[in-house]
């Protein structure tokens, strides 16, 4: 391995606390990460797509993304079903090696794996972890009807630390894989990729920095010069060059540009269905730049020269929309489609949130949504980092937001996704919802969940036992079997670990004191360990050991794990 490829991963493996890993799955791991998030832009845990550990099926990590969401459960699937109405997945597939070399051999191994997989009836051994991936997979083909925007997608990534030089024997051998999996009939594209270490620098140089992206932008008029912002224009760009700003490099939506966007992807509604009709027919669609509001672009830095302008860590704060239906209808339009947007510099948080709450009055969004999206999470990222040495968190308000801060472990950063998941299961005793019918949880945004009386205790708390909970799994001092019902384990450790009521009231001093307990709980190296440990002996007993998801993720298995609870606090 050369020696810039060593450093990279031993700081990744410093920052995402992996040194009890051998080094060959720690670099798993690495490469993992790194092809993964060139599908896949929000943050990730990397267990979450391993499953290397022996009877792989010559497969090291694999994610199985589905509508823009990193899919680790069955029940996913059908919420993600059930609330868009269509499934357009991706299957991200790898394979790595630390040595300098690539084998033939290997490749086919991996090309079988992969092909054996998605069999009918497989023939190479599973471990767990391919058992479990292929439960989703099996979902996922159960519901082939809802494929509206075509057949899987099937990527396949051989990585070493070496050089690819398109050695005319392993090309043929892996277009002969590739052929084989076009032959399977179940894929609309099928894509294998070899890496050697140049490529893994240059993607770990992209999940490192923020979104930059290049475009031409001709037709533009400049705005007065305003306090708190350094450039403002606004001007129309042609489909393809608004598309570089709205896709990654495998022509896929880059959802994190629009986590600021406070509507978030409305499916096809009645307004989105207007515009996609406009775009696909010929006499309307040269009226779009007339008929749409346009898209707002908010970055901190732009860079022109002449008419090429590089837009460096941007976000769409509003336009969403517009952006999805673009990307949905880029096959039936071209160059001549112009697309209105205004592209504002500024670094000022205040104006950025000014522009938010602006543009998004146009349809029906609360002052509820609007403060829990954009005031709430500045005082969550405040809040976290603000405990001392081991007990510190990172809130993560933007996406990879803390991917190029330097001596941050990764694993204490925190996501909305898991907030809002963490959260529900502790104060809200709905950990069953965390994976079914997520959708309804991010709906009770601004009024159960990040509403602004809220005391901030309880979130941290929340996160922080996500925090220890996944290190027991990693550390295998809680059964990696268990993760099933991580939540339900969750929602336990705060009702074991103070056995008095919870505060009625989530705005209360009483509330934040009864937090205070908890933290005292989750710092202490002993007490946190044993509690979580009588939760997992609870879960353990009421399934006897079989952690079937049907049953745990169900509110009845919620209600049989409470009552238990409450008798044995009751003793």
């Amino acid at each position: 391995m050369d020696r810039i490829t060593k450093n990279l991963l031993d700081e990744f493996i410093s920052e995402n606390v992996l040194n009890h890993l051998p080094q060959e799955t720690a670099f798993e791991h690495f490469t993992g990460a790194l092809v993964t998030a060139n599908h896949y832009s929000e943050s990730f845990s990397t267990f979450d797509i391993s499953v290397g550990a022996g009877n792989d099926c010559g497969i090291d990590c694999l994610a199985i993304i589905v509508n823009g969401c990193l899919v680790s459960e069955p029940e996913e699937i059908e919420d993600l079903a059930e609330t868009n109405g269509y499934l357009d997945i991706s299957f991200v597939f790898i394979q790595s090696e630390r040595s300098s070399n690539f084998d033939t051999q290997k490749i086919g191994q991996f090309g079988f794996g992969v092909q054996d997989i998605f069999s009918d009836n497989p023939a190479l051994p599973q471990n767990d972890h391919i058992r479990a991936k292929s439960k989703i997979l099996n979902v996922i083909f159960e519901q082939s009807r809802l494929f509206k925007k075509g057949n899987p997608q099937c990527f396949l990534y051989y990585a070493t630390t070496g050089q690819w030089v398109n050695d005319r024997n392993l090309v043929v051998r892996k277009e002969s894989v590739v052929e084989d999996l076009r032959q399977l009939g179940l894929f609309r594209k099928v894509v294998f990729e070899c890496i050697g270490a140049e490529r893994l620098q240059t993607l770990y140089r992209n999940l490192r920095n923020s979104i930059t992206q290049e475009i031409t932008f001709i037709n533009r008029t400049v705005f007065p010069e305003m306090q708190g912002v350094e450039q403002s224009y606004l001007g129309f760009v042609p489909v393809p060059e608004f598309l570089k700003l709205i896709e990654n490099d495998t022509g896929d939506m880059n959802t994190s540009i629009f986590y600021d966007n406070v509507r978030d992807w409305q499916e096809w509604n009645p307004v989105n269905t207007e515009i996609k009709e406009t775009l696909e027919t010929v006499e309307k669609k040269v009226l779009f730049p007339l008929l749409n509001n346009g898209v707002t672009i908010v970055a901190k830095r732009l860079h022109p020269t002449g008419n090429k302008f590089v837009v460096e860590d941007y976000q769409i704060v509003n336009g969403c929309q517009t952006s999805y239906v673009l990307h949905e209808s880029k096959a039936f339009i071209d160059e001549s489609i112009l697309v209105p947007i205004r592209l504002i510099s500024t670094n000022d948080p205040e104006v950025k949130n000014q522009i938010i709450k602006a543009t998004n009055r146009q349809t029906e969004v609360t002052e509820d949504q609007l403060f829990a999206l954009a005031e709430f999470p500045k005082k969550l990222e405040a809040y976290f980092p603000s405990f001392d040495g081991y007990k510190k968190l990172y809130y993560e308000r933007r996406s990879r937001q803390y991917n190029a801060v330097p001596n941050i472990e990764k694993v204490r950063v925190v996501s909305m996704t898991t907030l809002v998941k963490s959260f529900a299961s502790l104060f809200l005793d709905l950990p069953h919802r965390t994976s079914r019918n997520y959708k309804l949880l991010l709906k009770n945004i601004g009024t159960e969940i990040l509403n602004p009386e809220h005391k901030l205790e309880m979130y941290y708390v929340a996160a922080y036992a996500q925090y220890r909970l996944e290190y027991l799994f990693r550390s295998q001092a809680i059964s990696s079997e268990l993760k099933t019902a991580r939540y339900h384990l969750l929602m336990a450790f705060r009702k074991l670990a103070i056995e008095t009521p919870m505060p009625r009231f989530f705005n209360s001093n009483e509330m934040a004191r009864y937090c205070n307990q908890l933290m005292n709980v989750l710092w202490d190296e002993t007490q946190y360990k044993d509690v979580f440990r009588q939760a997992a002996d609870m879960v353990t007993t009421i399934t006897e050991g079989e952690y079937n998801r049907d049953n745990i993720r169900t509110e009845g298995f919620t209600e049989r794990l409470n009552q238990d609870i409450n008798e044995r606090n009751a003793e």
